[in-house]
This record gives structure tokens, C-alpha cells and sequence, in this order.
């Protein structure tokens, strides 16, 4: 399947809210959401859109940072494929290219959180060749 990836201008950033709220298990408003995605945006974040002839398919947060223990970071963020396109290798190209943009942007290292109870994510980044090196806490304030 040819699918193409670009990164997503801020400016139109709301794009992905209709594939971030069938992925999170937290549902805000897409107010909030647009509301927190305008801030990240300045936040040294960038989001990847998937594209398959042009329409939207998948997205892909990326934080970009320096960590002490791993340098130039770049952390994919709320990873989303739409179903109808799984299992077609898509993932696979998607991290791909992760990887090169990273890559290109000085990053050394990449890292990743996903929930627990998401079995599928688990395997494809185990896939990947990520490993596990501790747990994310989370406290609501």
C-alpha cells in the first residue's frame, strides 16, 4: 500500500483531533484538545500526518528533546493508524521514517510510551527493537 508522511503545519494541527479521540483513553472535548495541541506546538513538537492519496490516515506526535541519559531525543506521542489500514506495513514505514526525520533533526535516541493494556503496540515496538527500561507515573493535579 503507497502512503506518504509529511509533517503537519501548526496552523493546521486540528486535523488529527478526529484520530486522536478514537485513540486516547481519556476523551476531552476537541476544544481542549485543540487548545492543548496549539500549545504543544510551540513546545518543541511536531506531528506527522500519514496520508494515503491524500486523505489523512494516521498521525504521529513527535517531542523532540535532550535527555541526560540518551542525548538528542525524539519521543513518537499518541501513534495512530486508522483500522481499515492496519497490518499493511504501514507501522513499519511510519517508524522508518520517524527514525530518518530524527535522525535528520541531530536525535540520537527514540523512546516511547504506550498503555499498558495496548497488546498490539507492545509486539510491533518490541518489533522495532525498543526495550522496556522502566514505568511511566502519572498523578493528576
Amino acid at each position: 500500500m503507497k502512503v506518504s508522511f509529511s509533517i503537519i503545519p501548526k496552523e493546521k494541527i486540528e486535523v488529527i483531533i478526529p484520530l486522536v479521540q478514537q485513540l486516547t483513553n481519556q476523551k476531552h472535548s476537541d476544544e481542549i484538545l485543540l487548545e492543548r495541541f496549539t500549545e504543544m506546538t510551540n513546545q518543541n513538537y511536531e506531528c506527522v500526518g500519514v496520508y494515503s492519496d491524500d486523505v489523512l490516515i494516521g498521525c504521529c506526535g513527535l517531542w523532540f528533546m535532550t535527555r541526560h541519559y540518551a542525548g538528542r531525543s525524539c519521543e513518537p506521542d499518541h501513534v495512530f493508524i486508522e483500522s481499515s489500514y492496519r497490518n499493511n506495513g504501514i507501522g513499519k514505514q511510519l517508524f522508518n521514517w520517524v527514525y530518518q526525520y530524527a535522525k535528520e533533526k541531530g536525535c540520537t535516541s527514540c523512546e516511547l510510551n504506550t498503555y499498558v493494556q495496548n497488546y498490539p503496540s507492545h509486539k510491533f515496538y518490541y518489533n522495532e527493537g525498543f526495550e522496556i527500561l522502566g514505568y511511566h507515573f502519572f498523578k493528576k493535579l
